[in-house]
């Protein structure tokens, strides 16, 4: 089964986005798993800012 230029192009722009998602929602991802796991919680602004 042969792709057109046209679905090849959606498909290669779609990874793209993926890949740029993926990179830039990881750290922060990691950062939230390892406040919702934290007991006990620590305030927000505490996590966002080191000096409150």
């Amino acid at each position: 089964m042969a792709f057109s230029d046209e679905t090849k192009d959606r498909v290669n722009a779609a990874i793209g986005i993926a890949k740029s998602v993926i990179t830039v929602g990881w750290i922060p991802l990691i950062i939230y798993i390892g406040y919702k796991s934290s007991n006990p919680q620590p305030s927000l602004i505490k996590l966002i800012t080191p000096l409150a």
